[in-house]
């Protein structure tokens, strides 16, 4: 057997007093795929952190152990200087992170940013590193590279950007690529085919890859063997196909029963055919775009023609890949961006041509609850103002009446009342976004628009947060509007399902028909892109590439299941 070319021995990494990673083991072979797996908290990426030493930098350091990178001549990186790293990190050595936008230069340009690894790694000029850079990014299969070298990282969609930087990533064909949660934030057809892309690099370059992720269906997809961790400690190692067929820690299994998976969530109930409460109605957005200076703007549509309803105490899920439209689509609703054409009727009163007052008192009627919940609250704001603070600006709520709310809807979201004093940082992830839930349910809203909510969330965290928005619906009678990309989470929670494609509603129904039965050659394409949890179910070759559908005429969705024309 090969030696590995990544030794992780006895590891454990603290922050301050707090231990993180607690003697942690592993080893990775060339061509190999090893995942980390757990949840929020567990030690994955301080774990990853410290493999490139950055965790010193994050305030953490490593307490005890070793960390030997290479086969043959093997080198101790926990013992190198941070200038001695320098020869390693982003050569032989290099990570993806999860979020490509926090991640890239915002002022620089995508060529400047590939060429400055090249130029300090591989010693090349600005023009041989300009080559090489647009080679880079077409083995990626970027399209057009000459032409993205030229832009910058956010004229690129959320796929093309995890591109670039896997690209950078891999420009001087390390040993060993670090991929932290790299598909949590896309969509399962952006999802599968970086997945694919990696798997062919891999085999092009013969890399070891350390695969950290929550996401289990990912793990069937790509991983050879997986770590399993939980407040630091190791729980379980196993290969995929084992830890798959017969976990052997009572956490390994719990995390599996959480992982949602397509076709084993019980199905919802129908609510009544009664009045609903929102009704959208021929809703278009389109956004004014120049391709250059100088040169006249034309008008690009995101939303086009989309017409739909909820009822009160229903759940539509609305799925889609990224640039579809969803996103739009929810804020031309609360009329946060003013929508072109269309009517938006909320609990029977229009919002489309509302004056700013009259608008402010119908919002109260519907919230949103985002998908990050720590970009949502203001770190300076304590918990129990946070939380009220709709209803103050709206029912001029105050003092001890104020307070006393406070109590009682973070209760609603199961939480301690005495944390009210408390701030946003000082709570987790799945925590921070109860509290934007609690937030949300202080002006008790009618409709309640969930845009990618839990999709940041590790599984059994999103699993918690999703089986709570149920509960208050059920106690409550909100209709939720639930944007997500996850659609095994849309099949838990959804009563009826839409699908959108660029810009359009294109399927509609209930959630079985829809996801059992697609009808839309679009929603059978994304049903295909689904990660399925089991090992090699579905071979990389058997997932299609990216095809172009003809633009569909809309229809209005009401309950039958009906499809674009």
């Amino acid at each position: 057997m090969d030696a590995p070319v990544l030794s992780v021995k006895s590891l454990s990494v603290a922050f301050g007093s707090h231990t993180a990673v607690r003697d942690l083991s592993f080893d990775i072979r060339s061509g190999e795929t090893l995942a980390l797996v757990g949840e929020s908290g567990s030690g994955k990426s301080a774990t990853a952190l410290s493999v490139l030493r950055l965790i010193e930098r994050e305030g953490g350091r490593i307490s005890q152990g070793e960390i030997w990178l290479g086969s043959k001549q093997a080198v101790d990186l926990a013992r190198l200087s941070d200038r001695e790293m320098q020869v390693y990190r982003g050569n032989r050595i290099s990570m993806i992170f999860q979020e490509p936008m926090t991640s890239l230069n915002p002022v620089m340009r995508i060529g400047e940013q590939l060429g400055e690894v090249l130029r300090r790694h591989q010693g090349l000029s600005r023009a041989a590193a300009r080559t090489a850079a647009e080679q880079a990014l077409a083995r990626v299969r970027v399209p057009d590279p000459g032409r993205r070298l030229e832009q910058y990282p956010h004229e690129l969609s959320g796929g093309l950007r995890q591109r670039v930087m896997i690209a950078i990533a891999l420009a001087c064909r390390p040993d060993v690529l670090i991929a932290d949660e790299p598909t949590t934030a896309l969509d399962v057809t952006t999802q599968a085919e970086v997945l694919k892309l990696l798997k062919n690099l891999q085999k092009e370059i013969g890399m070891a890859i350390l695969f950290i992720t929550h996401d289990m269906g990912a793990v069937g997809e790509i991983a050879d063997r997986v770590v399993v961790m939980r407040h630091g400690n190791t729980e379980e190692v196993a290969s995929t196909r084992a830890l798959f067929k017969a976990p052997q820690s009572s956490y390994a299994r719990d995390l599996m029963r959480a992982t949602p998976r397509l076709g084993h969530s019980p199905l919802r109930p129908q609510v009544p055919l009664v009045e609903p409460v929102l009704k959208v109605e021929g809703l278009s957005k389109s956004f004014a775009r120049s391709d250059g200076f100088l040169r006249p703007k034309v008008r690009v549509p995101a939303v086009n023609n989309v017409s739909l309803d909820i009822r009160p105490g229903e759940t539509l899920g609305l799925v889609g890949e990224s640039g579809c439209g969803k996103s739009t689509l929810s804020r031309a609703l609360m009329r946060l961006i003013e929508p072109d054409a269309g009517r938006v009727i909320l609990a029977g009163r229009e919002l489309t041509g509302l004056c700013p007052r009259r608008l402010q008192e119908a919002r109260a009627n519907v919230q949103m609850v985002f998908q990050d919940p720590f970009a949502s609250l203001n770190p300076r704001m304590r918990v129990r103002d946070l939380i009220t603070e709709p209803a103050f600006l709206h029912k001029g709520i105050s003092g001890k009446e104020r307070t006393e709310m406070a109590e009682n809807l973070l209760e609603k979201v199961t939480l301690d009342p005495a944390a009210a004093d408390r701030y946003p940082h000082q709570f987790s992830g799945g925590q921070r976004q109860r509290l934007c839930l609690a937030r949300a349910l202080s002006v008790s809203p009618k409709v309640i628009i969930a845009d990618e909510a839990v999709s940041a969330l590790d599984v059994s965290t999103a699993a918690r947060v999703t089986r709570l928005m149920q509960e208050i619906q059920e106690r409550d009678g909100i209709a939720f509007l639930f944007i997500s990309h996850d659609i095994a989470v849309i099949e838990r929670i959804s009563h009826r399902v839409a699908v959108m494609f660029r810009g359009e509603i294109v399927e509609t129904g209930e959630t079985a028909q829809v996801l059992h039965a697609p009808r839309h050659e679009y929603t059978q394409r994304l049903l295909a892109s689904v990660p399925r949890p089991l090992p090699h179910a579905v071979s990389f070759e058997d997932i299609p590439e990216p095809v172009q559908f003809a633009q569909p005429s809309a229809r209005a969705v009401r309950d039958q299941h009906y499809t674009a024309a």
